[in-house]
């Protein structure tokens, strides 16, 4: 996927919204993270524990933990890993944030 990807998956889920800058983009609804750009090639997901760790054990290959990550409700996606599961990811986040 691509940021512009991302942003047209993103934008499209009610009320969420992008802001930032160039290099620092992300995605919010109601002021609550949904997802935003990290490393070079990589997005930070927001998800609870349980669903971090399914997608974890789903999807190895595109989703990762680094270390400082690991006490937070977070989950990096690799942009050149599965389309599909990067948008449940995004999905996953933005109905986390309505509640």
């Amino acid at each position: 996927m691509t940021l512009d990807e991302i942003d047209e998956y993103a934008t499209s889920l009610a009320g969420c919204k992008r802001k930032g800058h160039p290099g620092r983009v992300a995605w919010y609804v109601d002021d609550r993270l949904v997802v935003r750009q990290d490393e070079p090639g990589t997005v930070l997901v927001r998800v609870g524990f349980e669903d971090r760790e399914r997608l974890l054990d789903d999807h190895p290959d595109t989703f990762g933990l680094p270390p400082r990550w690991e006490k937070h409700m977070k989950v990096q996606a690799d942009l050149d890993g599965d389309a599909d599961a990067i948008r449940t990811a995004i999905r996953l986040a933005w109905a986390m944030q309505k509640r």
